[in-house]
Formats: structure tokens, C-alpha cells, sequence
């Protein structure tokens, strides 16, 4: 029995009249297959769309790490932008779609690997798709070639402290001083060992190396530039997935407070927006974690030229700013998790801020929240889509809102 694809999932997966979902298929396709579950995790394309490319890497068939190289870039940021459409147009919502911004082959800088050790040696890599078995990836078309040369270290790592029977996760984050590199759910800190992680970080040349959360060596502050400041976040840390990707947001949010003198910068993170905002305005940052406030606080400290940054710890969660502690600010940014920011949107709907500049990793619960907004009087003046998780089916955006009476 053969099936028609009449759209993609959120997840970039192929979708029947009838609800089955097919991977690696592109809407318009024919296509047939064993039904599991109401998947076909293996199906046969019997009638390819124009759209339909060939796959660039070569661990594609298997990785879990891409979702979409199978299609071309331009249906790629087709798809993308009609996401971000449809979730504005579920909440009665519409807004000037600007051209979406894609960053390019071989530039993410922070991966999220997988690891274990084996009877034969170790696997490094992502997890194969809708599965929890690794694929190495050697010749990765997305990893900054920085972090492409620190899998040996990673190899090393897991031989050292991996199991056969769990996990580690290995966090990868190309800085401006190397390569930072977190090791998660690792055994053993004994003695020898940690100092073989010393050695080890020195063998391949890591600026740091953090074992469960404990810092083993720093052989170099591993800065990352945000504006005029250089931030050494703490091990892990959120940072966005590309420097074109933080650029194309960065301006976006340049763009949106435009030349307030006054910004608050809602789950500010690091400092990706109120450092370089900083140039222009006075910031106060205000974010759950204190380690990454104090990040940001260095950072600014030793920044030249740059205007007054305060920070607060806070979980904007349980505690959002209400609108009596929103009244000295000309803008406010918001940069959520993938949950929004439901709690603080409903306090900045009801204060008097004239200007908002929003950052999503979710177009779902972005529109929910700027559906908040536009019925408070603000207007949606416009959307840019970012593209920084290539042949993902992951959609980052950027917006302004205005009060009405704004220009």
C-alpha cells in the first residue's frame, strides 16, 4: 500500500492524509513502507518531488543529527518561514516576514555529543534517528571544523571515564581561546585519573576541561565575544548554536530598542543582547542563573566604551517583573526558553514599556505570548526567522512590538 505526504511534522517528518508519519519524506511524495506504530521508519520514495536532494554528509542515512538534508535549502527556508506564519495565523496574528537568515555548512560552535565505551573502544557522536544507538561522525557537515579536531579528545575522554552500560554527554563549545569542553555523567575522580584528564586536556590542546561539574583544567579562559565584551561563560552554558546566527538576532535586537536609553534584557543569559545593547543604552540583566550573571558582570567590566549594565538574579518564572519595576525602561528584551515567557509577558502587557524586542526558539509559544501583547495594544511590527540549526527542524525568530501610538 502506498502512501501520499501532505506536509512536514514540526519535527521535519513526512505526514499522511491519515496521520502516519513517514521519515525522510517531503510533501508530495509517494511513497510505501512497513507501518510501525503509525510510522514508517524506513520508507521507499516511489515518486520523488523536484525538491528532493542529495544528502551532503555522508552519515546522514543514520545520524540523528540533521533532519533535513534530504531537501533543498530553498524549501528548507520555505518551510521554515511558513512555520513561524501558520503559529502567528493559529493566534489570529499577522506580521511583515522578514527574509529568513541562514547560517552556513560547518559553522555550529556548541554541540551536544553522545558517548559510551564499547567492547571494541568507544562511540562518539549523535544518536541515530528515533533511536538511542550512536553514530560517529567523522565527516560532519555541521561541527565547526574546531570542534570536528577536538573528537580525538573526545575519544580519549570516553575511554577513560565512559561505561557500557550508561551514557556521557559531552558538551562541545568552540571558543576564542579553543575549545571548552564539559564531560556530564562520566565515572571515576580518582586521583590518577584526574590527573590524566590534565595531561589529557593539554595533549589536545583544550583552553578548559570540566569533569561532572568540576573544573579540571583551564589552560586558556575560553571568552566568548558578545559586542565590545569578551564573556568566559560558565562550563555548559547556553550560548546561541552559531556566531551568524547570534549576529543576525543581535542586530534584530539593535533593531527593535532602537535608540531607547534605557533597556531591561529578560532572561539575559550571558550577555548576548545586553552587552553589545550596552553600547547605546543603560542594561539591567536580569536572568535565573547567578553564575552566568556573573559571566556577564566580568565581561562588562572589562569592556571599553560600553554604558551602565546592572544585573539580577532572578527566575522570571515564579517572579517576574512586575509593571511598577518596568517603569524606567524605554524597551525590554525577551529571550526565553522554549516554554516563553507567559508569566513576565502578562506584568509587560500590563506596564507602560513602549517597546519590545522578542528572541524565540519556538514559534508556537512565541505567538502564544505576542498574542498577549497585541491584545494589551501592542502591534507586531515585524518577524525575522533565523536559521542557525541547519537541516534542523528547529526555527529560531526575532521580533519588535510596539504600543500603537509608536512609529
Amino acid at each position: 500500500m502506498s502512501h501520499v505526504i501532505q506536509r512536514l511534522s514540526l519535527k521535519g517528518e513526512g505526514l499522511t492524509a491519515d496521520g502516519v508519519t513517514v521519515a525522510l519524506a517531503l510533501p508530495g511524495e509517494e511513497v510505501e513502507g512497513e507501518v510501525q506504530d503509525g510510522r514508517i521508519a524506513s520508507p521507499r520514495i516511489l515518486t520523488p518531488v523536484p525538491d528532493r536532494v542529495r544528502a551532503p554528509c555522508p552519515h546522514f542515512a543514520r545520524c540523528g543529527g540533521c533532519a533535513l538534508q534530504h531537501a533543498s535549502d530553498g524549501f528548507v527556508a520555505d518551510w521554515k518561514t511558513q512555520v513561524v506564519a501558520r503559529a502567528l495565523a493559529g493566534q489570529g496574528l499577522e506580521a511583515a516576514l522578514r527574509p529568513i537568515l541562514t547560517s552556513p555548512p560547518f559553522s555550529r560552535r556548541r554541540a551536544v555529543l553522545a558517548a559510551r565505551r564499547t567492547k571494541k573502544g568507544v562511540l562518539v557522536g549523535f544518536h541515530a534517528r528515533a533511536s538511542d544507538v550512536i553514530v560517529p561522525i567523522p565527516e560532519c557537515r555541521l561541527l565547526h571544523p574546531d570542534l570536528m579536531a577536538a573528537l580525538p579528545a573526545c575519544e580519549e575522554i570516553t575511554a577513560l571515564g565512559g561505561s557500557r552500560k550508561g551514557e556521557v554527554t559531552l558538551t562541545l563549545t568552540r571558543s576564542e581561546d579553543g575549545v571548552d569542553l564539559a564531560v556530564a555523567g562520566a565515572k571515576g575522580e580518582t586521583r590518577s585519573v584526574l590527573a590524566e584528564l590534565g595531561a589529557l586536556a593539554g595533549r589536545h590542546d583544550l583552553a578548559r576541561l570540566t569533569w561532572n561539574g568540576e573544573v579540571i583544567a583551564t589552560r586558556r579562559p575560553p571568552r566568548q565575544v558578545m559586542g565590545r565584551a569578551h564573556v568566559v561563560p560558565p562550563p555548559g552554558a547556553f550560548l546561541q548554536a552559531t556566531e551568524a546566527g547570534q549576529a543576525a538576532l543581535t542586530e534584530a535586537m539593535r533593531a527593535a530598542v532602537g535608540p531607547a536609553a534605557r533597556v531591561a534584557d529578560l532572561f539575559a543569559g550571558c550577555g548576548t543582547f545586553a552587552l553589545p545593547l550596552a553600547e547605546g543604552a543603560e542594561v539591567h540583566a536580569v536572568e535565573g542563573s547567578a553564575a552566568m550573571l556573573a559571566a556577564l558582570d566580568a565581561g562588562w567590566r572589562q569592556a571599553p566604551g560600553l554604558k551602565r549594565v546592572t544585573t539580577e538574579a532572578r527566575d522570571l518564572f515564579r517572579r517576574p517583573l512586575m509593571p511598577d519595576e518596568l517603569k524606567p525602561y524605554d524597551a525590554v528584551v525577551l529571550d526565553p526558553p522554549r516554554a516563553g515567557a507567559e508569566a513576565q509577558v502578562v506584568q509587560v502587557a500590563a506596564s507602560g514599556v513602549p517597546v519590545i524586542g522578542m528572541v524565540s526558539c519556538n514559534p508556537v509559544s512565541f505567538a502564544r505570548d505576542a498574542r498577549v501583547l497585541t491584545q494589551a495594544g501592542f502591534r507586531l511590527d515585524w518577524v525575522q526567522v533565523v536559521d542557525q540549526f541547519r537541516w534542523s527542524a528547529h526555527i529560531e525568530l526575532a521580533a519588535r512590538l510596539s504600543r500603537r501610538h509608536i512609529a
